[in-house]
């Protein structure tokens, strides 16, 4: 996912994509705790969307008291 594409939705989208993005790390860590994890990098481009959405909204949300 790239920034600009992030930065084009609006702040219920980035929600629900957090929401989404959360359920499926949570499954990564669990599948890499039992041993069934076969794409490990996935984990790490997971959190770091999940960084990349946080500061955009984060950065909306101040823009909007500014």
């Amino acid at each position: 996912m790239k920034a600009a594409d992030v930065r084009s939705k609006t702040a219920d989208q980035l929600n629900d994509e957090l929401i989404k993005l959360k359920k499926e790390q949570f499954n990564l860590r669990f599948q890499a705790a039992t041993g069934q994890l076969e794409k490990t990098g996935r984990a790490t481009i997971v959190r770091r969307d999940i960084a990349r959405i946080k500061t955009i909204l984060r950065e909306k949300a101040q823009a909007g008291k500014a």
